[in-house]
């Protein structure tokens, strides 16, 4: 793998703030930005051959203008240009095996609804073997987003999670907070209803333990402050609307197949689908 940050640009205003984000990225990890540009095929054959050699021209003059832009934006950037003609994930796949991180848009479709990510960006996803960032065209919110927030689940803790949402926070300079969210067992029947504090006190203790897991990590990176909090509900509604209020949404996937599909769980399909904020896709053993 070699150290560098690769963003997909289209010239669409999502692959654009994907490529912002991705200039960023590399800036702080102090790596090279390439920008990747798949010309998709099978090529409808009616299409003329005078359309296909201007919109090849579209594509290089739009390469050409980012890459100085981005170079000139950011004082020292390696940036290269990679063209490839095939299947778009497939070819993006394939790039994201060279990338520590691979950048890519997702197309916003308004507050109430999310934003879709396209069979595109799942497919890369769903299969990349390390983190892949999606990142919408534009932020609705009204409030400025901080800090970063990380689901996680406390009974399968990653240290492939871990690492990433500890250094990208030190990189970035931005606060840590890390969410679990949990259901009441069945067996508390009426009795949750009856005495909220049953909840309350689980939650409490689901903290504790999360925070004393987390502590070999904020040793290691004491300049990172990192808070733990367990609440009850629905871990997708959770994060989704936490989501709201951050910079950087660092979501796991784990590292199966389904028998015709990749696999992205319910929680990071709703972040996926409906986070504001720009969303890490991190692979997990």
């Amino acid at each position: 793998m070699t150290a560098q940050v690769i963003a997909g640009l289209d010239g669409s205003d999502e692959s654009l703030a994907a490529v912002a984000w991705a200039a960023e990225e590399a800036r702080v990890r102090q790596v090279p930005l390439a920008l990747m540009n798949v010309e998709e095929l099978p090529a409808n054959p009616e299409i003329p051959l005078a359309q296909l050699s201007e919109a090849a021209e579209r594509t290089e003059e739009l390469l050409r203008t980012t890459s100085e832009r981005l170079r000139a934006e950011h004082a020292g950037l390696e940036v290269s240009v990679v063209r490839a003609r095939g299947r778009a994930a497939e070819e993006l796949t394939a790039a994201a095996h060279t990338a520590d991180v691979t950048v890519l848009g997702s197309r916003g479709l308004g507050r109430m609804t999310g934003f879709l990510a396209g069979s595109v960006s799942l497919a890369v996803v769903g299969t990349a073997p390390n983190p892949v960032v999606l990142v919408r065209a534009q932020d609705d919110r009204n409030a400025p987003a901080g800090g970063m927030l990380v689901g996680i689940d406390i009974d399968r803790v990653s240290d492939a999670l871990l690492a990433f949402s500890f250094a990208e926070a030190a990189r970035r300079r931005l606060d840590l907070r890390f969410l679990h969210s949990w259901t009441l067992p069945a067996s508390y029947g009426y009795g949750a209803l009856m005495d909220p504090a049953l909840g309350v006190d689980r939650s409490e203790h689901l903290s504790r333990t999360l925070l004393d897991l987390l502590e070999p990590w904020r040793l290691r990176y004491p300049e990172v402050a990192a808070t733990a909090k367990a609440v009850v509900g629905s871990p997708a509604l959770q994060m989704v609307e936490a989501s709201r209020e951050v910079e950087l949404v660092v979501v796991g996937r784990r590292s199966r197949r389904l028998p015709l599909v990749p696999h992205l769980g319910h929680v990071a399909q709703a972040v996926i689908h409906h986070s504001p904020a720009p969303v890490a896709v991190v692979p997990l053993p």
